[in-house]
């Protein structure tokens, strides 16, 4: 009996150990983590990413500078884009980490903090760009159609001051980002993404609450865009309205470029954010559920190859501040012109000169006196007969 009971407890002593071994060793080597991405993909982004980093910071650069030294105008469409290409260089600042992230074989080195500070960052401003392209749609659309002061811009009264409502809307815009970007950033994440930062995230466990601040910001977009559409089409039905029913105005024409180029606006906003915001329901509605690593390596390549699109925007806003701001398009054309212009003038005036001369040369014939009193019954043998002078004429000239 007292040999059984022994063996028995030196048994469950042998278990414990294994079982605590096991679980030590675990613990040490946690189960590997799912490869996401591919050493080719994470080289194109890399190389994509530089390319937007470099011709979005050169063209918001130029744009703001014309807005805050150039303009002269005071409007809400100025402060508007003004503060949107403040967005897009804070987002262009995040870029570079995200490059050398991937051209590091998606290895990140700054620790947690910074990689969700970075992230959001990005994000937040990805969607003050776009709240901001929102209300500069629905301030063309209150100034059309409004009336008297309406027309020169909406105010709003707050402490006992009239205020320009968008001082108002980007002030309250920016305050609310980034007391929303708090949060975000003192969030604990997942302790397995130690050495990784911009990859699929499941929050099927933990951290419930980002995906449904992201789906939120999903459906924000949407009803960003349904005001977009609604106020260009309106303003560009009203425009083409009166150009058609007074051709005779000044304007007439004008209308129609500006109808037009609303439609252009709404176009470049679709093509960069609309793809991503389609898939990004599908995204989130993964990250709480439990997938495969297959799966997961779909949704995570989608989603940054749906996210190049959004990032593209950085460097399609100057365009659309060109198409937007005369001042924008004048600097630019003076910016352009001041340095070709004086190779431009001298090889015009040389192809001037040179095509005048060989015109006097080849004029020589048609203006010199002669008799030709052939009969204009038939225009081609008039013509030919013409040509024929023309050459033994040129001919014996020579």
């Amino acid at each position: 009996m007292n040999l059984n009971s022994t063996h028995t407890f030196n048994s469950s002593i042998s278990s414990i150990i294994y079982s605590t071994t096991d679980a030590t060793s675990l613990s040490a080597n946690p189960p590997p983590v799912c490869n996401q991405q591919n050493e080719a993909f994470n080289w194109i982004l890399a190389v994509v990413y530089s390319l937007f980093f470099i011709f979005g910071l050169i063209g918001n650069l130029f744009a703001l500078w014309v807005f805050i030294f150039l303009q002269a105008s005071r409007n809400s469409v100025r402060v508007f884009l003004i503060n949107c290409a403040v967005a897009d260089l804070v987002l262009l600042a995040c870029l570079p980490f995200r490059i050398f992230y991937h051209a590091n074989g998606n290895k990140w080195v700054l620790g947690s903090v910074a990689c969700k500070a970075v992230g959001n960052l990005f994000y937040m401003n990805m969607y003050i760009s776009i709240a901001l392209l929102g209300c500069i749609s629905l301030d063309r659309y209150l100034r059309l159609r409004g009336k008297g002061r309406a027309k020169r811009g909406i105010r709003i009264r707050l402490c006992g001051r009239s205020w320009p409502w968008s001082w108002v809307v980007c002030t309250c815009l920016w305050t609310f980002s980034i007391l929303a970007l708090v949060p975000m950033i003192a969030t604990a994440e997942d302790k397995e993404f130690d050495n990784k930062c911009f990859q699929y995230k499941p929050r099927n466990k933990g951290a419930k609450g980002k995906a449904y601040f992201n789906g939120a910001l999903v459906i924000m977009f949407w009803i960003v865009f349904l005001t977009m559409m609604v106020s260009y089409a309106r303003v560009a039905a009203q425009l083409l309205k009166v150009s058609r029913d007074k051709p005779d105005l000044p304007n007439a024409q004008r209308y129609q470029r500006t109808a037009k180029k609303s439609f252009f606006v709404l176009f470049l906003f679709t093509i960069c954010f609309g793809p991503y915001h389609a898939f990004r329901p599908i995204y989130i509605f993964s990250q709480l559920q439990d997938i495969s690593c297959d799966y997961i390596q779909l949704m995570n390549q989608s989603n940054e190859v749906m996210l190049l699109f959004s990032a593209f925007n950085s460097c399609l806003d100057p365009i659309m501040y060109f198409i937007l701001s005369g001042s924008v398009r004048k600097t630019a054309f003076k910016t352009i012109g001041r340095g070709f212009s004086a190779r431009l003038v001298s090889l015009n005036d040389a192809t001037s000169n040179s095509s005048t001369i060989d015109y006097r040369r080849q004029s020589v014939p048609f203006v010199s006196p002669g008799n030709d009193s052939t009969p204009r019954s038939s225009g081609i043998v008039n013509s030919t007969r013409k040509t024929s002078l023309v050459t033994a004429h040129y001919s014996g000239n020579k």
